[in-house]
């Protein structure tokens, strides 16, 4: 369990001050666009009012509190899974992952009414018209570790 609770504040604020630090700092809201290391690395500012690539993103007022709540109960079922079912340290990594990131676009979505998208990363001739954010990525890994570590005992 402190494997999950550490995995997942560590996630939660690094996607926090990230955020923090490019739409404020930097002024990513304003400016809306900063090439870091083009094609491979650039901060375009992009609300995402729905789930990823923007689906369910509605104009339905109740939206935002319909995704806060199905990502907090999402996060606790995950929570609950893995402590009855304990299936070693990779699998509660995954978890803290998953759920620290959920956790992050729901703070997202209490104090902007949107999550904050600012990572895009294009390559080789493909331009990327989608931006990410760190708890985008946590969410991502921690459902293909969960995936790929859950019944793994051997792993604790």
């Amino acid at each position: 369990m402190r494997t999950i609770l550490w995995t997942g504040i560590t996630v939660f604020v690094l996607d926090q001050l990230s955020k923090y630090y490019v739409v404020h700092m930097l002024n990513l809201a304003t400016v809306r666009s900063i090439d870091v290391y083009p094609p491979f690395l650039n901060f375009r500012m992009a609300w995402n009012y729905g789930i990823n690539f923007g689906l369910f993103s509605g104009d339905n007022p109740a939206m935002p509190w319909i995704l806060i709540t199905l990502a907090i109960v999402i996060s606790i079922v995950v929570l609950v899974w893995v402590t009855r079912e304990p299936g070693g340290r990779w699998q509660n990594i995954a978890a803290g992952f998953l759920i620290g990131g959920a956790l992050g676009n729901v703070v997202d979505r209490i104090i902007y009414g949107a999550v904050a998208d600012f990572l895009n990363m294009s390559c080789c001739g493909f331009s990327n018209p989608f931006s990410f954010n760190v708890a985008d990525i946590a969410v991502f890994l921690g459902a293909l570790g969960l995936i790929i570590f859950t019944g793994d005992k051997k792993a604790a």
